[in-house]
């Protein structure tokens, strides 16, 4: 993007701001980096959602413009709430089939350890779990096959069968292999190309955080992001601030976990430390 444009819609943000007399001042050097990324550009007019309009901006070229300094205050929150969750202990799963968006998520989500999907969305992922969590543990056997020499006694066909068994199953499954239990939360991009995974998260009322394009129905979401959810460079900054926040919820727990066990550790020196002080009183 020309440095003329950005520099154009950057005073026009900063008009709209002062006339609403909101502070976004703390925002200002995350907005630019949004509009470099292109998070702010929606999809053809004719093709919105009439429920986006709170988060559009204005029209350019046919196209639909996203208010970026609400997809920041936006972003912050759902950082806070994805931050909450993460620090409870629970999963977040990351779901994201569309081309751009794949590569993007499987690095991120696994950065910070988080299940993701990226393959075809699995009918029955959420709303028939132990059914899956059976797939995933057939790549266990499997594996364990492999290690004990079962896997060795079978025939050259059956050995074959398998092996593809497992391999289909790692491509569908794999990156959600360490999931136990139903995600505290889903993180999607695009919500019209992920449908079935939005409507089995809210039969199960599990929390929806996703960037949400201008041709989509954010009432469909609990923590929305308007974004656009098409280009690599939006996806990958909007996936970097939320698993940021992840990760500070990770570290959180941590340190809540290792504080009693330094406490422990500490007792007797302290307990000692008593004893001298009480034995110097003495004398």
């Amino acid at each position: 993007m020309k440095p003329e444009a950005i520099s154009y819609i950057l005073k026009a943000y900063w008009n709209i701001a002062n006339q609403q007399n909101v502070n976004y001042y703390k925002m200002a050097v995350e907005v630019k980096e949004l509009l470099e990324a292109g998070v702010h550009f929606g999809h053809l007019t004719r093709k919105w959602d009439p429920n986006m309009a709170p988060y559009v901006y204005m029209e350019r070229n046919g196209i639909h413009i996203i208010n970026l300094y609400k997809t920041a205050a936006k972003m912050d929150e759902a950082g806070d709430a994805l931050a909450k969750i993460a620090a409870s202990g629970r999963k977040i799963l990351f779901v994201a089939t569309k081309k751009q968006a794949k590569d993007i998520v499987s690095e991120k989500a696994g950065a910070v350890n988080m299940p993701y999907i990226t393959e075809r969305w699995p009918g029955g992922m959420l709303t028939n779990f132990v059914t899956i969590r059976k797939a995933v543990k057939k790549m266990a056997t499997i594996d364990r096959m492999k290690k004990d020499g079962t896997f060795m006694t079978l025939s050259k066909k059956e050995r074959l069968q398998v092996d593809r068994l497992r391999a289909k199953l790692e491509k569908n499954l794999g990156s959600i292999n360490d999931m136990t239990r139903l995600p505290g939360a889903l993180f999607v991009v695009d919500i019209k190309r992920e449908h079935i995974a939005i409507k089995e998260a809210q039969k199960l009322n599990i929390p929806i955080f996703a960037m949400v394009d201008t041709n989509s129905d954010p009432r469909q979401v609990d923590y929305v992001i308007p974004a656009n959810d098409d280009a690599s460079k939006s996806i990958d900054k909007i996936l970097t601030h939320v698993t940021n926040a992840i990760a500070g919820g990770l570290s959180e727990r941590k340190a809540e976990k290792d504080a009693p066990k330094a406490e422990k550790k500490a007792a007797p020196a302290k307990k000692a430390e008593k004893a001298e002080v009480a034995k110097d009183e003495e004398e």
